[in-house]
């Protein structure tokens, strides 16, 4: 997938080195830089929740808190905005992909709303689905409900009338508590945020615990994973290619990913192949199918 050079050229940098530093700041210098940017297209009830989003400090505060916790304080992978900006984008792409091949957004079939109201929810779940990391890792996803639905109606305000603004609402709630290892997806915008939240594993993102020396086949299979790339299936809407640079990081793929795509409803939808792009490593694996 494609992001803005700014925010291409922050993920490829090692997840440990930038999550810290940006830990280590000061809130006021932390949350200062922080810009989520998405591809609106024209979706202007999307833009202006972006807008809102973006000059937002209790909201962006609770990213920098979780951020702090998670890298700082239990050294496990990072959960900055740079996380939230990565997952927003993965789960926009895989909606429009599975609309662009005719696949029926939740909101729609059930409330008789439209994709670009579909989008609003994706987007919304990702950018609030653990801010509740600023509380506990333990129960992340309950604390992330306790503080997202007050915080949802303000960003929703003016956009949406009653009660189209509580189905928004309680959608992204529903999302927020389906993406937990034991959620239960109703919908295909939360199994779509339970998917987009795992795929967030390019570059090393899970470096943290492998460059503390607590060498695992979690810590090595994440460094294992180059890139994470969407675009049309051969026999599916949707091909999720993850490219490796060592066989490890098929336990990314066959023992995570496989575990959050089970029961998300995207199972249909999505194929994914996994190969390793390396001349360095016998291949015993030359390409890898998921089965889902």
């Amino acid at each position: 997938m494609t992001l803005d050079p700014e925010t291409e050229a922050r993920i490829e940098e090692p997840a440990s080195a930038d999550a810290v530093r940006e830990a280590r700041l000061t809130p006021a210098e932390a949350v200062e830089h922080m810009r989520i940017r998405v591809p609106d297209r024209g979706n202007r009830k999307l833009r202006r929740v972006i807008e809102r989003a973006n000059a937002d400090r209790e909201l962006k505060g609770w990213w920098h808190v979780s951020n702090v916790n998670a890298v700082v304080r239990l050294e496990i992978n990072d959960h900055s905005w740079v996380h939230i900006q990565i997952v927003a984008n993965i789960a926009l792409k895989l909606l429009r992909q599975l609309t662009k091949h005719g696949v029926e957004p939740s909101l729609v079939r059930d409330y008789g709303m439209e994709n670009e109201d579909a989008e609003v929810v994706v987007v919304l779940a990702a950018l609030t689905h653990c801010v509740g990391m600023s509380v506990h890792r333990r129960g992340h996803e309950d604390w992330s409900l306790f503080l997202a639905e007050p915080k949802l109606r303000e960003l929703l305000d003016g956009i949406y009338d009653e009660p189209d603004r509580t189905v928004i609402v309680s959608e992204v709630l529903q999302a927020i508590t389906s993406h937990r290892a034991d959620g239960e997806p109703l919908s295909l915008e939360a199994g779509i945020l339970r998917v987009g939240d795992a795929l967030d594993m390019a570059k090393g993102r899970s470096r943290i615990p492998f460059e503390k020396g607590q060498v695992s086949m979690h810590s090595l299979s994440a460094a294992a994973v180059e890139e994470v790339m969407i675009g049309d299936g051969e026999v599916k809407p949707v091909r999720i290619e993850i490219v490796m640079n060592n066989s490890s990081g098929l336990y990314q793929v066959d023992g995570l990913l496989k575990a959050k795509l089970r029961g998300s409803g995207l199972e249909p939808h999505v194929e994914v192949i996994a190969h390793i792009d390396t001349a360095d490593e016998k291949r015993l694996v030359p390409e890898y199918r998921l089965d889902i």
